[in-house]
């Protein structure tokens, strides 16, 4: 329960007694004592039996108080002991369905305490055993014997104490005060970082950002020496994006050797293995984006590549659309292919064939996915630095070479208060994110100076959101209607104007990034920012695992499931399903082996239509509401948006295209379409027989089931 008490002696008419201001935690650890949680718990259990009065609650923790104040006065109770006596309180008032209800809650949380010891994690967040299970794994830093040697409120402190170092380089910054509002707002899960700064602030290591995208220009020189440096961003746990498109095609001359050469998907292949052995050291799974223009000559066997399975295995692969080849395509026009190092045309081929192909290639395999790149650059923020040409790997940061991503999610869910969404406090987490990401720019140990330069020369970073599908069931709006599509772009937008305001107050004490006079800020006459981009919505993956609530602006994938955890097979239900079940009284776990049977509950009659409507799952969605969401919430982000349009596997060839000319008309900036069983490799899967469950892996955060959609 989480309670702490001191006391004190009162003198009555029946002689001594003990108020209870304190109790004593399961570490040792005294902290306040608060009657309202043994009110709050009292009540979710009769809640759950289905005794709606509150005054059953407050009558029971009552007698709680009574009893533990007529202890010893020099008696400090523990939580045990406490729970003890709210079970005996419940018998004693003739409740002993709600007693059984509540001894079954706290018989679930002792088991999941002693999994958590297995695995040697001391949790004060209470955290799910699928989040603790990574961050054993990958997050916690270890000890001599390989166990973890910090706790999970330990990891936290010591990120925000790094983080917070950066405040000693300005004027009127305060490294302590900003430490504390770091720890206590991500300790409370209202926003975390990317995984790197988790994983690496405070450490040997010590780089921050999530990725880079890397220069790769046509000459074995280079190749290899970008090779180096994705090597040692992926050795620090990031991920790495390339755009192919300058290397020369297959079979073209090689003026040096008098050769052939062998063309960009060879180097890809080499990229992919380098990716593939620094891994097996790694703490991550390693990730690169593989970006080719769709005038290359190469560009079918690039767009095929994945039709073979475990091909390209570490690599996302896309293909640059420039606006025309779009409407060449919707035309029935031909379509130059053109030899990048001559200038000139190789080819001219049915344009409408070619996105034909990339829609097959997408539905047996995920991939590739597409970017539509003068949509890219027309939000270039500073174009006269170049044309954008690749993204990380999961799409949501467009960059120019050398320039990388540092990235941290606000929880919506955590914003929710008495079943409305609390404008105010998110404002003032944004501008917290903003300031610990302008923080972590300065404390970053980049892989290489070049790297250090170019993000520094931009001070590009971005906030964005986990638990949009969460925050929408809270607020009672199903994902699929006008009013989910209205409140994602409202919270958006909310979001980039308190993201901009505060970037603005930065500036005006820290300074503007130093390329703001060549941006198209400076050129619209707009106050100095001190970042270039400061919006970009991430897929989230582990860290909406950490957090406990729903991936990104993704819907939900499943509404319960098993995952396989330490061995066992767990019963996981949506945390806000759960409540809501609990508090409305239709909980059961009959009902919740049952919904994880097919993961979803609409058309579940033991489930309220209201409840069914709101708790609406991916593949339930048609792909047009996949499609308004991201394009809604893109108008709003400075950079991109990582969204990926799930389809049933009975979905078509036509289906997945018909997406691709949908996302390009809706002025997104890329898209990737997922088919359920198009892949071998799944972080999720649907039960193959009557009675089975849908199983998840550790991994898995509720979002896409591709193995990829959420590196």
């Amino acid at each position: 329960m989480g309670m702490t008490r001191a006391e004190t002696q009162e003198e009555g008419s029946s002689g001594a007694r003990t108020t209870v201001t304190e109790i004593r935690k399961r570490d040792g650890s005294i902290a306040a004592f608060d009657p309202r949680k043994i009110e709050a718990a009292v009540a979710r259990a009769a809640r759950e039996v289905g005794i709606r009065d509150d005054r059953v609650a407050t009558r029971v923790a009552e007698a709680v108080v009574e009893e533990l104040q007529a202890r010893p006065a020099d008696a400090t109770p523990d939580v045990e002991r406490v729970q003890d006596v709210v079970e005996a309180a419940l018998m004693n008032a003739g409740l002993g369905d709600v007693a059984r209800a509540y001894v079954l809650y706290r018989e679930r949380r002792a088991e999941l305490r002693a999994a958590k010891a297995v695995l040697g994690v001391r949790d004060e967040l209470k955290l799910s055993l699928g989040a603790c299970e990574v961050l054993a794994d990958r997050y916690l830093v270890h000890g001599d014997d390989g166990r973890p040697c910090e706790s999970v409120a330990g990891m936290l402190r010591r990120v925000a104490n790094h983080v917070a170092t950066a405040e000693d380089g300005y004027r009127g910054g305060d490294r302590g005060r900003a430490e504390e509002a770091f720890a206590r707002a991500m300790s409370a899960l209202e926003f975390l970082p990317n995984s790197p700064a988790l994983m690496n602030a405070g450490t040997d290591l010590g780089m921050l950002s999530a990725c880079f995208v890397l220069p790769l220009e046509d000459s074995l020189t280079s190749v290899f020496g970008t090779l180096a440096d994705t090597a040692l961003v992926q050795q620090a746990g990031g991920g790495t994006g390339f755009s192919f498109s300058r290397l020369r095609p297959t079979g073209d001359r090689v003026r040096s050797t008098g050769g052939s050469a062998s063309g960009p998907l060879s180097f890809l292949e080499v990229y992919d293995l380098a990716t593939a052995v620094i891994g097996r050291g790694g703490r991550r799974r390693g990730a690169n984006m593989a970006v080719l223009d769709v005038s290359h000559p190469d560009i079918r066997e690039f767009a095929s590549a994945k039709r073979q399975p475990a091909h390209l295995e570490h690599c996302n692969l896309s293909v640059g659309m420039p606006d025309a080849f779009m409407r060449a395509a919707l035309r029935g026009e031909r379509w130059k292919l053109v030899n990048p190092r001559t200038g000139k045309a190789v080819e001219v081929v049915d344009a409408n064939e070619l996105l034909d192909l990339f829609a097959t290639a997408a539905w047996e395999s995920g991939e590739p996915g597409v970017l539509f790149l003068d949509t890219i650059n027309r939000a270039n923020p500073v174009p006269a630095d170049g044309r954008i040409e690749a993204t990380n790997p999961c799409g949501e940061v467009p960059l120019l070479a050398n320039e990388s991503c540092t990235l941290a999610s606000v929880n919506l869910a955590k914003h929710l208060r008495d079943g409305r969404l609390d404008w105010e406090r998110l404002d003032a987490t944004v501008a917290l994110t903003v300031r610990f990401l302008d923080d972590a720019l300065d404390v970053n140990e980049y892989p290489t100076a070049v790297l250090a330069s170019a993000a520094r020369a931009t001070r590009k970073i971005g906030v964005g959101m986990m638990g949009l599908a969460e925050t929408l069931a809270g607020l009672e709006i199903p994902y699929d209607s006008d009013r989910a599509v209205r409140t994602g772009a409202r919270i958006a937008a909310r979001m980039q104007h308190a993201a901009h305001e505060a970037s603005t107050r930065l500036a005006a004490s820290r300074g503007s990034f130093p390329r703001f006079e060549a941006s198209v800020y400076a050129e619209r006459g707009d106050p100095p920012l001190r970042n270039a981009a400061l919006t970009s919505i991430a897929p989230t993956g582990t860290i909406s695992l950490i957090a406990g609530t729903t991936s990104s602006i993704e819907p939900m994938f499943a509404v319960a499931y098993v995952r396989r955890v330490l061995g066992r097979s767990l019963l996981e239900v949506n945390a806000r399903f759960e409540r809501t079940a609990r508090d409305r009284g239709f909980w059961s776990d009959g009902l919740m082996g049952e919904i994880a049977a097919t993961g979803t509950v609409r058309g579940n009659a033991a489930v309220p239509a209201d409840v069914q409507d709101a708790f609406v799952t991916a593949l339930e969605l048609s792909p047009g509401w996949h499609l308004r969401m991201q394009a809604a919430v893109q108008r709003h982000v400075d950079a991109a948006v990582a969204k990926t349009v799930n389809l049933p596997t009975s979905a078509t060839i036509s289906d997945v295209r018909a997406i691709l000319v949908d996302a390009w008309r809706s002025r997104v900036k890329g898209v990737t379409v997922y088919r359920y069983g198009s892949r071998p490799e799944q972080v999720l899967s649907l039960p193959t027989r009557a009675g089975e469950p849908v199983v998840a892996d550790v991994n898995y955060a509720g979002g896409c089931a591709g193995a990829t959609c959420s590196l």
